[in-house]
């Protein structure tokens, strides 16, 4: 599902010059854009850095962002190309819109001054960059460029203010199987390259090496989750979640036909109930990833690192199975979760893993229900198409989690 691609763009001083005539990129993700800035050069001759969604144009079948027609912002770097039109009027209005909640990296000069910062970084690392860097992806959760160095490339991620503690964590856990770390500040980290290969199709044996490795260390910090917090990860206990998960149940639960409606109103009120009983399984309130799948694992057989902690916070660490299990083939699916099950019971003689995670399912959905909120709370107008069906995608969820793992 390809993406038609009309790029607006802008001066660095914000002004509008034209718009390049619209070309097509095969990769279908919205916020993946190495191809859309490469396209841009090598067939209209325009030097670009993508800074924001402003239109989008996809099947409203479709709940993920993929293909279609979309229109970005994008600064022009040196001439003005000679393959300019007039700007759409709509774009245009979009382009000089000016929003409280737009991201530093959303602005002409703000996606250099993001690579000033790590060239900085690297400077003082030694490992000047020896090459220009390449944007990879722009959207409201993260900026990312990959920037060559004789050390291999380093990667920068800017973040928004709900991310901003990636790096602290990252440094704060100095584990050798988290992404190592060359610098960071507030909404900023510079990675060195990871080996080996990103684990989209990881095979038993690596996810449960990452399994292993996420349980060991959520084991660890379990006793220091007042230091976790003091970090600013986001606090998803019990009581602080209840209250997240009574707000996002009463702004989109109007979103639910009115069996699925009834169904979730059944979850809320015997949420308190559900919650007893997962603490009496005996795991420990603890670190929680976040967004633990196959897609944020990379490595080799010799060493796998768990990446993107932006997404973390502090709450039930069974909060992490759903997200890794699901996309799974049943047998696999069995086999990991037993071998997750195993691994707490070793740390925590005498608890009930099994039973906590079937208990935990439906509320880990509604908790991926009040993230999405929080992105829609925290970006502007432009980009909240990214997101804007997913909070009512994941009630949804929650309520038939619900009804197959009843209290």
């Amino acid at each position: 599902m390809p993406r038609r691609v009309t790029l607006v763009l802008l001066s660095g001083e914000g002004s509008v010059i034209g718009a390049l005539e619209p070309y097509t990129v095969p990769l279908p993700w919205w916020s993946e854009v190495a191809s859309v800035v490469e396209t841009a050069s090598s067939e209209r001759d325009a030097d670009v850095t993508v800074l924001r969604l402003l239109s989008k144009e996809s099947d409203p079948d479709d709940p993920y962002e993929m293909g279609g027609s979309v229109t970005y912002a994008a600064e022009l770097h040196g001439p003005v190309p000679a393959a300019v039109r007039a700007v759409d009027p709509r774009d245009a209005a979009a382009a000089l819109d000016e929003q409280p909640l737009r991201l530093p990296w959303a602005r002409p000069g703000g996606p250099a001054a993001e690579l000033a910062w790590a060239e900085r970084v690297l400077s003082g690392c030694g490992r000047a960059p020896t090459g220009r860097p390449r944007q990879m992806r722009s959207w409201n959760l993260s900026s990312i460029w990959s920037i060559p160095t004789a050390a291999g490339a380093a990667w920068l991620k800017s973040v928004p203010p709900f991310f901003a503690h990636e790096g602290r964590i990252i440094d704060w856990l100095a584990d050798p199987a988290l992404p190592p770390l060359l610098g960071f500040a507030a909404g900023r980290v510079l990675l060195a390259e990871i080996g080996g290969d990103d684990q989209y199709d990881a095979r038993l044996p690596t996810l449960v090496q990452a399994v292993d490795t996420l349980v060991a260390i959520q084991d660890r910090v379990s006793k220091r989750v007042d230091e976790l917090l003091a970090l600013g990860l986001p606090d998803w206990r019990w009581p602080v979640l209840r209250v997240l998960i009574d707000d996002v149940i009463e702004r989109h639960g109007w979103e639910l036909d009115g069996e699925e409606q009834r169904v979730l109103a059944r979850v809320a009120s015997s949420l308190d109930d559900r919650i007893r009983a997962i603490d009496a399984c005996g795991l420990p309130m603890t670190l929680v990833h976040g967004d633990f799948h196959r897609g944020n694992l990379r490595g080799t057989g010799d060493g796998l690192a768990l990446l993107d902690w932006g997404d973390c916070g502090v709450g039930h660490p069974l909060f992490d199975v759903p997200a890794m299990i699901e996309p799974l083939t049943p047998d696999v699916r069995a086999s990991l979760l037993t071998r997750w099950v195993r691994a707490w019971q070793q740390r925590r003689p005498g608890s009930d893993p099994l039973r906590a995670q079937a208990l935990v399912h439906p509320i880990a959905a509604l908790r991926q229900a009040l993230i999405y909120r929080r992105f829609l709370d925290a970006i502007e107008p432009s980009e909240r198409g990214y997101h804007e069906r997913d909070p009512a995608r994941w009630l949804r969820r929650a309520a038939a989690s619900a009804a197959e793992h009843p209290v």
